[in-house]
């Protein structure tokens, strides 16, 4: 691991340590639409105490333009029946995962892993291309930043049930 990568990796655990955040995500009884609320910790506790999820795969939260979009590629291509991402909540400033992901959606990566036009400051994945491209044609993401209105979120839920 080279040098950056460590230093990255302790901030990562430091801050696991020094602001534990303990709600990650929420399983519902749904299986093709699943929503991501970024860093909006209030939107998802609320969208998972709601009728929403009766509709929904799983609700969950987005933290980093890396490693998050791994997981959230690694989840996807597990679960095949998934088919739509609603990205709403608020995008966490500093890292920008919201908008890697739709940057990874539009452009894809580079010969290096890097996120083509992505604003984030360190929008490497280590998902193979094979992957991504599964990833790719596997999902919809629905573009709501910054949309925190769990009534316009219910309609779209409801706009893409089976």
């Amino acid at each position: 691991m080279e040098f950056k990568n460590k230093i990255e990796y302790l901030a990562g655990e430091a801050c696991r340590i020094l602001f534990p955040i303990p709600v990650d995500v929420f399983k519902g009884n749904g299986s093709s639409i699943s929503v991501c609320t970024l860093s909006s910790i209030g939107l998802l506790i609320k969208i998972s105490k709601s009728d929403l999820m009766n509709d929904l795969l799983i609700a969950g939260r987005l933290h980093s333009e890396n490693k998050g979009i791994d997981k959230l590629i690694n989840f996807c291509i597990t679960h095949p029946e998934l088919e739509y991402i609603i990205l709403c909540g608020k995008d966490t400033v500093g890292h920008y995962p919201g908008n890697a992901l739709i940057n990874l959606m539009e452009n894809g990566v580079d010969g290096n892993g890097k996120i083509v036009g992505s604003i984030s400051p360190s929008p490497f994945i280590c998902s193979s291309n094979v992957d991504i491209e599964k990833f790719k044609k596997q999902i919809t993401i629905v573009d709501m930043r910054n949309c925190v209105d769990t009534g316009k979120i219910s309609k779209t839920v409801c706009s893409l049930k089976d």
